[in-house]
């Protein structure tokens, strides 16, 4: 036994240990399963008792020379950057690394609030999870109002009123509730509502809500922020109308359009041969609304507007299934990997 030691020491310290093919031949041979320690330690157990601690102590150091030099030229060979010697030239640059492209959704957005912080809006969000005064009483909603029968809620518990906010506005009413005034803030987010999904509707999208509340604000204030942002969004060329319209958290209320960018005004089917497209609702904050969150309605005017990021996508880059922005087709998302944004 003690001949077989020694013999398979001098076999371990002289095996040539000069690259990471030859460290793995000499983990085979010597520290695996089948390798000659382990046949080593299985004859060891047919040794007579009386023997056993005459050949353990010798084959114990064997197996810890065995694998100390096994430890010790891994190391010396992944230090070395041994893979030279293998062939890998680590001077080649390596392949690229495929990239990821922006959302559409994320491309407007990006300009959408790039454009209102240059006009000195800050950015607020709130919790999409919210209660029924926050979403409704605050902003105008009787419990029995028809307007709250415009927007198909999803309500998460029903005493106390708990649901899905339908709009950004929620964010809006804690803006005002802080009494930070003036206020001049934007409300991006994602929005809930009730509705069948098809090519024009969704169950969820994403809308920003801005409001400016100070000392004698106009409606004139509100039409040339918008006719900037149109501008901006759409070109110098775009024309805009305002139409009278109804909320019940502004007063008066409009509904602002564009000139179609696709048929120059003259109609088609994405204007529905009106030669206009509706973008977004505005409109001077109700005094109901500024009482209602502790702002005094005789000193404070103010006026706010919402709008809708997939509509605003759909009609920037004339994409007709608003489904496209929630399936992640990468066919259809990387088409917008290097889009330029407009000026």
């Amino acid at each position: 036994m003690q001949e077989k030691i020694d013999a398979l020491q001098q076999q371990a310290a002289a095996f040539d240990i000069s690259n990471l093919q030859a460290l793995e031949a000499y983990r085979l041979q010597f520290m695996s399963k089948n390798g000659a320690i382990n046949a080593l330690f299985e004859e060891f157990k047919a040794v007579p008792g009386d023997q056993k601690r005459l050949f353990g102590q010798p084959l114990n150091q064997l197996k810890n020379f065995v694998e100390g030099r096994f430890a010790e030229a891994r190391e010396l060979l992944e230090n070395a950057g041994s893979g030279v010697a293998e062939g890998i030239d680590y001077t080649v640059p390596p392949q690229p690394m495929p990239l990821g492209s922006r959302h559409p959704i994320s491309l407007v957005r990006q300009e959408m609030v790039g454009f209102f912080e240059r006009l000195g809006f800050n950015i607020s969000e709130g919790h999409e999870v919210v209660d029924d005064w926050h979403n409704f009483g605050a902003l105008n909603f009787e419990e029995d109002h028809p307007a709250r029968d415009m927007q198909d809620t999803f309500f998460i518990q029903t005493n106390p009123d708990i649901l899905l906010r339908t709009h950004t506005s929620t964010v809006q009413v804690k803006e005002m509730q802080l009494g930070n005034l003036p206020i001049r803030t934007i409300s991006p987010g994602r929005v809930y509502r009730n509705e069948t999904v098809s090519a024009r509707s969704h169950m969820q999208f994403h809308q920003m809500e801005g409001l400016y509340i100070d000392e004698n604000v106009s409606f004139a204030d509100l039409k040339q922020t918008l006719f900037l942002f149109a501008r901006h969004m759409f070109g110098e060329e775009v024309k805009v109308r305002f139409r009278p319209s109804y909320f019940p958290f502004t007063e008066p209320s409009a509904e602002m359009d564009v000139s179609c960018f696709i048929c120059g005004g003259v109609g088609c089917n994405i204007c529905k041969q009106t030669g206009w497209v509706e973008i977004l609702g505005c409109g001077m904050v109700d005094p109901n609304v500024l009482e209602n969150c502790g702002i005094d309605s005789k000193k404070y005017t103010g006026y706010a507007f919402g709008m809708g990021f997939e509509r605003l996508t759909m009609l920037k880059y004339q994409i007709k299934d608003i489904r496209l922005f929630f399936e992640n087709d990468l066919r259809f998302l990387k088409q917008f990997t290097s889009v330029p944004p407009s000026r």
